[in-house]
């Protein structure tokens, strides 16, 4: 009688791609016009001066710089000097 003994195990073994979330740029580096800073959900970070956001909430340097971040009333702020 031939039969498998542990079928049952590998049914739940399973775990999805991460998403490679967080800060690409860190304060201090230099960046160029286009690059990500930050890939996120929700806007935990805000796009200051020399950045923007995009529609899933991507900060990425509008021209080349210096990437610096901020807290201004309570929220983070990244932009690129």
């Amino acid at each position: 009688m031939a039969h498998v003994k542990a079928g049952g195990v590998a049914k739940g073994n399973k775990d999805s791609v991460s998403k490679r979330l967080g800060v690409k740029i860190y304060g201090g580096q230099m960046a160029r016009a286009g690059n990500i800073l930050i890939r996120q959900k929700g806007s935990k970070v805000w796009a200051g001066v020399g950045a923007s956001m995009g529609s899933d909430s991507t900060i990425f340097a509008l021209k080349d710089g210096t990437v610096k971040f901020l807290v201004r009333e309570g929220k983070q702020f990244v932009s690129v000097v």
